[in-house]
């Protein structure tokens, strides 16, 4: 690309792929991405970036195009790799000078060395480190930030590679920058502090900018840069230094204006800080010991003593916390049971906590979070009655707690009590004895306090399970708090409906539940619509507990749905529907059928709801939930959705349609659970298979849930489903067993087995093209046990129930194999018998005996010579089915079925689905159920008999060992 004349043109080419304009952005963009690959498009794309009389917009595009471009091209193994001379010629460019004036170009400028330092510093851009040292101590102002800038962001990259050999180069360049880095760092710590106290903020904020900067390469330098940091006397005096330098910036967060442009930067500074510590704690724990007892003395008083009073700010209160809570719960910190096997290291690091965490300070950090953190602010009591849904899905917490103070205080609170029990129980227990009886609604102290006591109780509650009588607190005290009504007592009956729901599974009697029942029916129907939400909650830990006793719940489950429903209705926040979603789905699911009388309005208003959600994927993500629970709650019933329910189906697995990312698993669910419980197949019920074969070609995670409705289908409607779909299928088939996983290769071959099984003739006619490769992995020895037990399976079937079909593919693979049909016949007998130990299922083995069994009579040579064989897996399979009946103390095949009858259930067990019926059926007309093995092996040795006589088939038989034979005498005495 010729630079002179290609400048302009790629300006110009810039320039409008800037613009709003469609019709001048698109064209421009897609003659950008042809230059992509022509040499010298970068060095042009350098020398715009670099000018700073162009637009600021076209500057900028301009760097991530060329950022975009080391990503794809830079590696000399990439298609289209750029030039090693180009290369050259563009990383001499980026560091001829640091002074670009637009901070936004500069950060993007920065990442984009760095992505070449990458890949190419050291060896092949040595001099990057030591121009970007030259220019940080330059001392034009611009300069010195920018190269200070790159430093970082070359150092951030570097330190992440986690290749052994990287891992040494980076240490191997912290230990030639370490001093420097720090001696940068001091000097402009220095610096900020000296014109904080001149009041000088403009220069103030610069200096803290470069404070900011060079703390975070050495970050990276401190925690990626020493193998054994330790023995680094720099690092440790470093990581002392932090402390003093924590103290300096908190005190003069008081002498900086809230408002100012530095106080923001200022708190920036001071997480860092403790980030520096945190992140050094985790990477070398061991190292971290001789700072132990320096951090918990500052995280502790900061944080529970007044020493942090106006000082501490709410994300500073959430790292402290959150040091004080590695170092309690650090395993590396932890003594083995066993004394003598614990390493010197731990030892020493339990003796300084141990030291540290005396009765008073457990005492006092115990009193102080439940006191003073646990207690409702003023914002969460104003969000509570200004927006009641936010604080209701507020409180319910999430992967939020790192850097949030509410969750981050129960948190550590859980952690040191589990750890300091035994001293922090009766603190607790004080508490709790101290707020006995109602409370004075009139004293709003007092109710936020027994909130906050009550919430530690919850949290603790497994460790409080010796120490509390729950059952007994549950009716003496807690029933009566509910029964205040005033509406200042709503924040007490919301905390105390939320500690039942921490106890349920912990201990609570069962005797108890329809008291509880009762109080949750009263409570959905409370004035406030938090406590509403919190009971519904506390409801779904109930009926999820271990000991849910489905009687219990039956006499409120028409009111409490109904009450549930109505909450449904009432909450207009798509998480607080989610959530009391989840609910709903819960009851369903445990109760199962019993939910038939109820669901009428549910019924009528998800339809709705699912229309109204069109925006909110993850709302239709728990109606499909709700759903799945609700079609095997309905059982066949369920066939009266299906003007709502196949369309939803058919969106949520049509791949083409992109809700599909976050409908799909839950779609696919629903669409199983439909085909199980429905009573008959519909025309609109077989369309939808029409999504099937792009899903099947995904080859996701929900391959195995496809080939499952896929099952449900053949077992639904064979006839219908195969003569619409298995061609297709079969097609797919046949390229998913190319390239699949061997347990990916038994779901294929099952759902052929499932076909034979439902309809021998019509299954083997349609999968005819998937035949050949079963009876050549048998022929031919399949490797793998439980592909070749299938392998088995399928041809066992064809062998029985098809022989025509078999004969006829039997000639087909002879001609292939280049052999005689009785040649081959005897190979597959022979394979057949040496590999019966891989089927391990009664069923199949069964199956077995009763397919090579099928060859006799025979007076072909070659099935008689094999005859010693089928005998010998015949009696296996005897011993595998033959049981002694209890009534007459003969034996009896013990998968006979006679008669097909509704099992009798108890409450807690889940009905047959009308699938199950299907599959019930089936069995009865399955020669496996069907045929007795016993009566079969004699009437089949009758019959050949019959046909050689008696001398012809009594040498037959002693092909056979004695052992065997005396054996099948035995199971075929009395016939």
């Amino acid at each position: 690309m010729d630079m002179e004349s290609a400048s302009s043109v790629v300006l110009q080419a810039l320039t409008q792929a800037t613009s709003q304009d469609t019709a001048l952005l698109k064209p421009a963009e897609e003659q950008l991405r042809q230059w992509e690959t022509q040499p010298g498009f970068y060095s042009v794309l350098l020398n715009i970036f670099n000018n700073h009389m162009l637009d600021v917009n076209v500057r900028w595009l301009a760097v991530l195009y060329f950022k975009n471009g080391i990503d794809r091209y830079w590696r000399r193994v990439a298609p289209n790799a750029l030039s090693e001379d180009e290369k050259t010629s563009l990383r001499a460019g980026l560091i001829t000078n640091f002074n670009e004036p637009v901070n936004q170009i500069a950060t993007q400028i920065a990442v984009l060395i760095a992505k070449v330092a990458r890949l190419d510093c050291p060896r092949q851009w040595p001099e990057l480190i030591p121009i970007l040292l030259e220019s940080v101590k330059g001392q034009d102002g611009l300069q010195q930030h920018r190269a200070l800038l790159t430093f970082y962001h070359v150092t951030k990259t570097l330190a992440s590679k986690r290749l052994a050999q990287d891992k040494r180069l980076f240490q191997d360049l912290a230990s030639g920058i370490y001093s420097f880095a720090c001696s940068l760092w001091s000097h402009h710590t220095d610096c900020f502090l000296q014109q904080v106290l001149a009041v000088d903020q403009a220069h103030a904020l610069s200096s803290l900018e470069r404070t900011l900067l060079s703390l975070k390469v050495l970050r990276k330098l401190t925690v990626h840069g020493f193998q054994e940091p330790q023995q680094n006397m720099e690092v440790m005096g470093f990581l002392n230094a932090v402390f003093e330098r924590l103290k300096q910036f908190l005190e003069c967060s008081r002498q900086v204006d809230p408002d100012s442009p530095c106080r923001e930067k200022l708190e920036k500074t001071i997480i860092l800080y403790t980030k520096v510590l945190l992140d050094f704690l985790e990477v070398h724990p061991c190292a971290f010991i001789p700072l132990i007892q320096r951090s918990l003395e500052f995280a502790v008083s900061y944080v529970f003593t007044a020493a942090g009073e106006g000082l501490v700010f709410e994300r500073f209160t959430v790292q402290c916390m959150n040091l004080i809570k590695t170092i309690v719960k650090n395993e590396a910190y932890k003594p083995c049971k066993n004394i003598e096997d614990s390493k010197p290291e731990s030892l020493e690091a339990h003796k300084i906590k141990t030291a540290f965490f005396t009765h008073p300070t457990l005492t006092e950090i115990g009193r102080r979070l439940v006191s003073h953190y646990f207690l409702l602010t003023k914002e969460e009591l104003a969000m509570w009655e200004e927006d009641p849904e936010g604080f209701a899905v507020e409180e319910t917490g999430g992967d939020s707690w790192k850097y949030s103070l509410r969750p981050c205080t129960e948190v550590l609170f859980l952690d040191i009590f589990h750890n300091y029990s035994q001293t922090l129980t009766p603190v607790l227990l004080e508490m709790v004895l101290n707020l006995q009886g109602p409370s004075n609604v009139e004293d709003p102290v007092q109710l936020l306090m027994k909130d906050a006591v009550y919430n530690a109780v919850g949290l603790a509650a497994y460790e409080l399970f010796d120490n509390i009588d729950f059952d007994q607190w549950f009716n003496n005290q807690l029933l009566g708090e509910l029964q205040v009504s005033h509406h200042r007592y709503k924040l007490i009956r919301r905390r105390v409906i939320w500690l039942i729901g921490q106890w349920i599974s912990v201990k609570f009697k069962s005797e108890l539940r329809p008291l509880l029942y009762e109080v949750i029916l009263n409570l959905m129907q409370d004035p406030d619509l938090v406590v509403r939400i919190e009971t519904a909650t506390t409801l779904k830990l109930t009926v999820d507990d271990f000991e849910f006793r489905t009687e219990q719940f039956l006499p409120y489950l028409e009111s409490i749905f109904s009450l549930l429903f109505q909450l449904l209705q009432q909450v207009t926040e798509c998480d607080t529907k989610m959530q009391v979603l989840h609910v709903i789905s819960c009851v369903i699911e445990r109760v199962n059928i019993q939910i038939r009388p109820y669901v009428g309005c549910l019924v009528q208003y998800l339809p709705l709801l699912w229309k109204q959600s069109e925006e909110h994927n993850m709302l239709r993500c728990a109606i499909l939930t709700t759903l799945v629970h609700l079609v095997q709650g309905l059982g066949a019933e369920s066939k009266n959705l299906y003007l709502f329910l196949l369309p939803v189906i058919q969106l949520s697995t049509d791949v083409s349609q992109p809700p599909h990312v976050y409908l799909l698993e839950d779609g696919l669910e629903l669409w199983l659970v439909t085909l199980e419980n429905s009573p008959a197949i519909t025309p609109e019920l077989l369309r939808i298979f029409q999504n099937m074969s792009a899903l099947l070609e995904m080859s996701s995670e929900n391959l195995r849930t496809c080939f499952q409705i896929v099952n449900a289908y053949i077992y639904l409607s064979a006839t219908d489903f195969l003569q619409n779909y298995a061609e297709g299928l079969c097609r797919c088939f046949c390229n998913l067993l190319k390239d699949i996983t061997n347990e990916g290769q038994v779901q294929v071959l099952k759902v052929v087995e499932v076909a034979l099984k439902v309809s021998p003739v019509l299954g083997a006619h349609m999968f005819q093209p998937l035949l050949p490769s079963v009876f050549r992995g048998i022929v031919d020895g399949e490797r793998y046990p439980v592909v070749m037990s299938t392998y088995l399976g399928i041809m066992g079937r064809v062998l029985l129930q098809n022989a025509s079909f078999f004969s006829s593919l039997l000639t087909q693979m002879a001609s292939e194999y280049n052999q005689e049909i009785g040649q081959l016949l005897g190979g597959v007998i022979e394979m057949w018998v040496d590999r019966m130990d891989n089927i391990t299922q009664p069923e199949r083995r069964k199956l077995s005996s009763l397919a090579l069994l099928s060859l006799l009579p025979s007076d072909n040579s070659v099935v008689q010579e094999k005859f010693c064989g089928i005998i010998n897996i015949c009696v296996e399979a005897l011993h595998d089915v033959m049981t002694e009946d209890s009534d007459t103390g003969t034996l009896k095949d013990c998968m006979l079925m006679s008669h097909f009858e509704e099992p009798k259930l108890t409450d807690d067990e889940e009905p047959p689905t009308e699938q199950d019926k299907r599959k019930k059926l089936l069995a009865l007309e399955d020669p496996v159920h069907s045929v007795s093995l016993q009566q079969y092996v004699y009437e089949k040795l009758k019959a050949q008999q019959a046909l050689m006589g008696d001398q012809g088939f009594g040498a037959l038989m002693e092909t056979v060992d004695t052992e065997i034979v005396r054996q099948l005498q035995e199971f075929l005495q009395g016939l």
